[in-house]
């Protein structure tokens, strides 16, 4: 089994069990805020599976029809979760607007403690793996899992702050406050992720200077190269392409510079195994002594 389904499959059991723990206990905590969570949460469920069916598409080989792979998949699937983020949020603040205030109970202020420490370290995980993965859909489930736990502090907050609302009359609506609060920070970041990942998708560069130093370090090295004139590194799904144009030698043989960039493809790759698609480009040295 793929490394990022692995962690979106242990995602998906955290979050199924948070959801229903969340909504079980806000039904009967008659939390309103609580329920907005869990819903919340399931999405998050939700969104799991199109991460694992993205993450298994993404990743299929290059064919005759998709000579590059099937990597923009991976961003589709996140742009698809984004969409599927921005949707739960709206439905969220329409339940806020409607429902009527009420008094939650104390129970509900522990459940909340509980599934904010829960989330947290599984959001801190799944980001991690994402990082490491350089999985993009890990990286947009994480950020959607962090907006999760934003959620439950303010859960927390308004369950704490309605508790006085006898002493206190306008915090009876904490309550109601409070899942329009977590409405609105569901849908920035579902416009968050949808926008990134719709850049990506154009072709958006690596933004990644290490990475783009250490790449032109690899093509400066070579005694026959004088100059990197263009540079291009687009992250694709899994993967990476990169092109680039270099000023070499005016009076090497066609079959010199070809060797010449096959060796630097060859470097490349063992720098990083990702970079699947390399095209390199060579201009002469133009010689401008009289």
């Amino acid at each position: 089994m793929n490394k990022s389904v692995k962690v979106m499959c242990f995602s998906i059991v955290v979050n199924l069990t948070l959801s229903v723990i969340k909504i079980i206990v806000g039904f009967f905590g008659n939390s309103g805020a609580l329920i907005a969570d869990g819903v919340h949460s399931l999405s998050d469920f939700g969104t799991d599976f199109f991460a694992i069916a993205g993450t298994f598409f993404s990743n299929k080989p290059a064919d005759e029809n998709h000579p590059y792979g099937h990597g923009n998949i991976e961003y589709l699937t996140s742009i698809g979760i984004s969409i599927g983020v921005i949707i739960v949020g709206i439905s969220i603040i329409y339940e806020a607007i409607v429902r009527k205030a009420v008094i939650p109970s104390i129970i509900v202020i522990l459940v909340t403690i509980f599934t904010i420490i829960a989330k947290y370290l599984l959001a801190s995980f799944i980001l991690k793996k994402g990082k490491e993965y350089n999985n993009h859909i890990l990286i947009a489930s994480a950020k959607e899992s962090n907006m999760d736990v934003i959620s439950s502090i303010v859960v927390l907050i308004s369950s704490i702050l309605i508790q006085f609302s006898n002493q206190v009359p306008v915090l009876k609506y904490s309550d109601k406050v409070s899942m329009f609060v977590i409405g609105i920070f569901i849908v920035i970041v579902g416009i968050s992720i949808l926008k990134e990942n719709i850049s990506l998708i154009l072709g958006q560069q690596v933004d990644d200077e290490e990475m783009k130093c250490e790449i032109e370090s690899i093509l400066l090295k070579h005694n026959k190269v004088h100059g990197v004139m263009s540079f291009i590194l687009i992250k694709f799904g899994p993967h990476y392409k990169f092109s680039c144009t270099l000023r070499m030698e005016e009076n090497l043989s066609l079959k010199e510079a070809h060797k010449i960039t096959e060796e630097l493809e060859e470097k490349i790759k063992e720098y990083n195994h990702d970079i699947n698609y390399i095209n390199i480009h060579m201009e002469p040295e133009q010689n401008t002594t009289l």
